[in-house]
């Protein structure tokens, strides 16, 4: 092919800034991410890492980190007052012995669980993890007692990759412990990087301690659910908040929701909302401040709960309890004055030396997502965001999962450190098993998204090989990559449970994938290490696999039970039958008269 000076000039088009590429091995054509060049740094300096650019218009990220909300009773070392933000420059009080994570990092310590989280996440340093704790943008939620189980170490925020959450738990009307166990395992299975266990029925006690010794991630709670088993919002006291807290702490809860965001001041704010407060602990909350006509117990105990969380270790998931339900109600007052609340209590928060993140909507426009990760990294100086969605639209009840997801990656793009997964059975009831891997996948494709946009080093290596593996149409290594190989090969074998140089999408004629791997010029499918001798036939379906045919309803039972016993008796096609695309010959030429038999029925 000739190549004149006319093709060789520049383009005509100029790319934007350049972040970090996500591909180790700066694999393929494509110049890398969009995203902000990534600056690992202490204190301030390192604010910027893993973001995205400003929109113009977007709240510019706050210039404080948690070294500048120190306990009182540190002391600022003299020629330290410009160089703050290290160990060196400051003297806890005599005898301090540190108990948080927070607290490690501010006296230089790197702990065993700073270690392991620098293991999980191979593009930082232990350092580099410690100094992201000590600025309060990342935390590590690991209860000294749940430590003592099975707990695995992991982080949460923008330095790191970003997680998910699933949510369960047992509720008046369905499940039970013995099946929210079952839940936990099912969503560690699928990718869940914490848990948080909701229970608002049954025994409430036991599901929760049952939970925390079965689960290697973190576990979320919302101790207001358990305060009011047996007595009315409206008798709840100081006291029956603070025993309850310490019982939960003592179980070994890694991180509370505490909804003490919500003020009285906030109220008048919801009265004209078109589906008014829809966090549980936010409307409980205020329903307790209406009739005692008096401020938010939680903010008033917020130094008393401190202490309580501090001597366990258990890091604040500060709640986000007027949130929008509807995108009617996004962004408006209710929603940012109590963000304003959110980051006056992770300052004091810090000042007890408390790890801290903070929840977020919810129901948000897509329009509108980026200023509000900005605006919460701005008025709470980085700590790391943990948004439910966002649900981009309102009107596909069943399918939000979807809608959610949309959001959650532009939420992860802008700055969320945690993504809290909706399930289908998001405002329809309680989730089962098949909802819970369904919500997992979901956000696990919006924190992936998210990651390889953010140019995090290494995220997008197993893109690369699959890719490569596709070009050189192998598909054992294609689905050996995938993220649900079951999956991915039942509905392959669906088609065509033959592995040759195409797929029943186009047939062997039209497959541009084999064309672009003929043409000798293209480095496209040569890859040494993904090549293949010769067409064969797929191996048996196993039981997950049969199952997702059988749900899916394409193929009848006798068909799919053919493709099981995978002999070439059983899988004869019948006269005029769908499994007359499959076949056991290993010819290639076979394979392809096969499909050309499909085109013309």
């Amino acid at each position: 092919m000739s190549i004149t000076a006319t093709d060789l000039q520049a383009p005509g088009y100029e790319l934007p800034a350049l972040g970090n590429n996500p591909s180790s091995s700066a694999a393929g054509t494509t110049p890398g991410s969009f995203a902000r060049k990534p600056q690992i740094a202490p204190g301030r300096s390192g604010r910027m890492t893993f973001s995205s650019p400003d929109t113009p218009g977007m709240p510019a990220a706050s210039d404080r980190t948690a070294w500048d909300f120190m306990p009182s009773d540190w002391t600022l070392k003299p020629g330290f007052e410009s160089n703050y933000e290290c160990a060196e420059a400051w003297e806890p009080p005599a005898g301090f012995t540190p108990v948080t994570q927070l607290e490690s990092a501010r006296c230089g310590i790197i702990t065993p669980e700073m270690q392991r989280v620098a293991e999980r996440e191979p593009h930082l340093t232990p350092a580099q993890v410690r100094d992201e704790v000590a600025a309060g943008r990342m935390i590590i939620p690991a209860n000294r007692v749940h430590l003592g189980y099975q707990l695995d170490p992991m982080c949460i925020g923008r330095a790191g990759k970003t997680k998910i959450n699933a949510n369960m738990g047992a509720s008046p009307v369905s499940s039970s412990t013995d099946e929210e166990v079952d839940k936990l395992k099912w969503a560690e299975k699928w990718g869940s990087d914490t848990v948080m266990d909701l229970s608002t029925g049954g025994n409430l006690n036991e599901c929760r301690e049952a939970i925390i010794r079965n689960a290697t991630v973190p576990i979320g709670t919302v101790p207001i659910y358990s305060m009011i088993i047996g007595r009315k919002i409206e008798d709840l006291t100081h006291e029956d908040i603070l025993r309850m807290l310490k019982h939960q702490a003592k179980q070994g809860v890694d991180y509370f929701t505490i909804h003490a965001g919500v003020r009285m001041a906030h109220l008048r704010f919801v009265e004209k909302r078109l589906i008014g407060i829809v966090s549980r602990g936010g409307s409980l909350l205020a329903k307790w401040m209406i009739t005692h006509n008096r401020e938010n117990p939680m903010y008033e105990l917020w130094e008393d709960i401190c202490d309580i969380m501090r001597e366990y270790d258990v890091s604040f998931s500060i709640g986000d309890g007027l949130r929008p339900g509807g995108l009617a109600d996004a962004t408006d007052r209710a929603q940012l004055s109590e963000l304003e609340t959110l980051g006056e209590l992770t300052e004091r928060a810090w000042r007890k030396g408390v790890q801290v993140m903070i929840e977020g909507p919810g129901h948000v426009p897509f329009d509108q997502i980026e200023f509000n990760m900005k605006l919460q990294r701005r008025l709470c100086h980085g700590a790391p965001f943990y948004v439910l969605g966002p649900l981009v639209t309102d009107i596909f009840p069943g399918y939000d999962h979807i809608t959610s997801c949309i959001g959650a990656t532009a939420a992860g793009y802008h700055g969320a450190s945690m993504l809290c997964y909706v399930t289908p059975k998001e405002h329809l009831g309680l989730p089962k098993k098949d909802d819970v891997k369904q919500g997992c996948i979901a956000y696990k494709i919006a924190a992936h998204a998210a990651d390889v946009a953010l140019g995090i080093p290494g995220t997008r290596d197993r893109d690369d090989e699959l890719t490569k593996a596709r070009a050189a149409l192998n598909w054992e290594k294609h689905f050996e990559l995938s993220f649900d190989p079951e999956y991915a090969r039942a509905l392959h074998d669906e088609d065509l449970d033959v592995d040759t140089d195409f797929c029943a999408m186009c047939g062997h004629d039209w497959c541009s994938v084999r064309i672009s791997k003929e043409i000798e010029m293209f480095v496209s499918g040569k890859d040494e290490e993904y090549q293949w001798d010769k067409a064969k036939v797929s191996s048996a379906l196993n039981p997950d696999q049969l199952a997702v045919l059988e749900s899916r309803g394409v193929l009848s039972p006798d068909e799919i039970h053919k493709l099981a016993s995978k002999t070439k008796k059983a899988v004869a096609p019948a006269e005029t039958s769908k499994a007359s695309c499959h076949s056991d010959y290993v010819d290639a030429e076979e394979a392809r008269r096969i499909q050309e038999e499909i085109a013309t029925v």
